[in-house]
């Protein structure tokens, strides 16, 4: 039997990378590599002519503001190939300003309106304070309960529109807006969220789940064996006690 080949895209990794986000990328690639499964990671820059419905899994960080109008202006031009993406199954998960980028818009403290992908139903305002520190929320996307951690850094206030649904609610930090009590957006297979870290390092669970979705353009079944995780659910459940005085709730 062949073995199981994922394709990941990582979208501008030069200008969309603060705070450790392409770590998500070797999180995801290691964690099928693992369980024996073949992963091709393609960079993915600006300009780049390429079929993203290829992609099983598409990946974007967070960038400075400079930054994150250069990949506004190219995303704008791949539009139509993401949206064929997703169509076609492929799991996207987006990082701070990537995130805000596939809304409808967002919208500068000075009232400047940058056109969004469209993507996802949600809209960003822009803000004078930043919003920052750690966070701890509850995933809202499995049947069980599962705490989710870690870092935000942002200005921006992202709400959300009737057809999209929040990553988790917020139990310490401020999450999407500091006022709803919602974090990040799962709408379909595409996930966005505030959360730095790597994100994913922390949190295995999540990061099993969006490998689980990519490999069902492959597989019918896919099956992740379980991994050693111990050092990853310390760094989890230590965050926890301390950020939100609690105990980690996902089952291990």
């Amino acid at each position: 039997m062949r073995p199981l080949k994922l394709k990941i895209g990582h979208l501008y990794p030069d200008v969309l990378e603060v705070y450790s986000d392409r770590g998500n990328v070797t999180v995801l690639q290691k964690r099928a590599e693992w369980r024996g499964i073949d992963v091709q990671v393609d960079r993915i820059g600006i300009g780049d002519d390429v079929n993203l419905a290829e992609y099983d899994l598409l990946f974007a960080g967070g960038g400075e503001d400079r930054e994150q109008m250069r990949a506004a202006e190219d995303l704008l031009r791949k539009r139509d190939a993401l949206l064929k993406a997703v169509a076609s199954g492929t799991v996207v998960l987006a990082i701070c300003g990537s995130y805000q980028l596939l809304g409808r818009y967002f919208e500068t403290v000075n009232g400047h309106r940058i056109e969004g992908v469209g993507l996802l139903d949600l809209y960003t305002i822009g803000g004078r304070r930043r919003l920052t520190g750690n966070v701890v929320g509850k995933l809202t996307i499995f049947d069980f309960e599962c705490t989710v951690v870690g870092y935000e850094n942002h200005s921006g206030r992202t709400y959300l529109g009737s057809g999209a649904a929040p990553l988790a609610t917020v139990v310490s930090g401020h999450g999407n807006n500091g006022e709803d009590g919602w974090e990040g957006v799962a709408q379909g297979t595409v996930f966005g969220t505030y959360l730095h870290g790597p994100v994913l390092a922390k949190n295995p669970l999540l990061a099993d789940h969006l490998l689980r979705l990519a490999l069902k353009r492959r597989t019918d079944r896919p099956h992740l064996p379980p991994l050693d995780d111990e050092w990853e659910w310390t760094a989890h459940e230590r965050l926890v006690r301390r950020v939100a005085h609690m105990e980690a709730a996902c089952p291990r």
